[in-house]
């Protein structure tokens, strides 16, 4: 699995006009292909009268499901374009649709292949994109006590609080950089002499900042 990559936070559009043609870039979040799917029949739905509605989408940490369609354009100056920037900008678990709306003048392929690249590209910097990171999963079990002072310690140093729960002691479930491991080990002890007990778990990942 990667270290990182790139996603959108929320769905957004961005509209750009080249050669009096309007293109509109909707790009999504999606967890899961049929998720990107659903948000291209959308797009499509609302804008049923355009000229084209092109798409593409990148699914999975390590980009496995790629797919882009040029809906009537040129074979590969629309859908290949919009994709290659996608992954071209590390953007995974995200899809991408390009409405365009004909405004007269052709653009011949290489114009088209800027056009709708450029589209995601510019889509991408007005709305916005997080960073999220692989993290080693951890559970702190810690008595009721010093809990309250361990999730202050917790979130002020800058660590990934994921849940806390509360029962004949206080679980709380972090996220850690692999190579933070040892250190953050050590660091709990001397917080709470101790007491409590550090179990790692698997790897997941959560954002790390933002790119706006």
């Amino acid at each position: 699995m990667p270290d990182e990559y790139r996603t959108v936070a929320h769905a957004g559009v961005h509209e750009t006009e080249v050669n009096r043609s309007r293109f509109l870039c909707a790009l999504a979040p999606a967890a899961t292909e049929q998720e990107a799917q659903e948000f291209v029949a959308a797009v499509r739905g609302e804008h049923a009268d355009a000229s084209h509605n092109c798409w593409a989408y990148v699914i999975g940490a390590g980009a496995a499901i790629q797919k882009a369609s040029d809906d009537g354009e040129p074979g590969g100056t629309a859908g290949v374009p919009m994709l290659q920037m996608l992954l071209r900008r590390d953007m995974r678990y995200v899809v991408a649709v390009v409405t365009r709306y004909f405004g007269g003048v052709k653009l011949g392929a290489g114009g088209l292949i800027r056009a709708y690249g450029g589209a995601v590209g510019e889509a991408l910097d007005a709305l916005g994109t997080i960073t999220r990171r692989r993290f080693r999963l951890a559970t702190v079990t810690v008595d009721h006590q010093r809990a309250g002072k361990l999730h202050n310690e917790l979130r002020s140093t800058g660590r990934q609080v994921r849940d806390v729960r509360y029962g004949e002691a206080v679980t709380i479930e972090i996220g850690l950089p692999d190579e933070d491991v040892t250190a953050f080990e050590s660091w709990l002890a001397d917080v709470t002499a101790g007491t409590a007990r550090c179990e790692l778990g698997g790897e997941a990942y959560g954002d790390a900042h933002d790119n706006a």
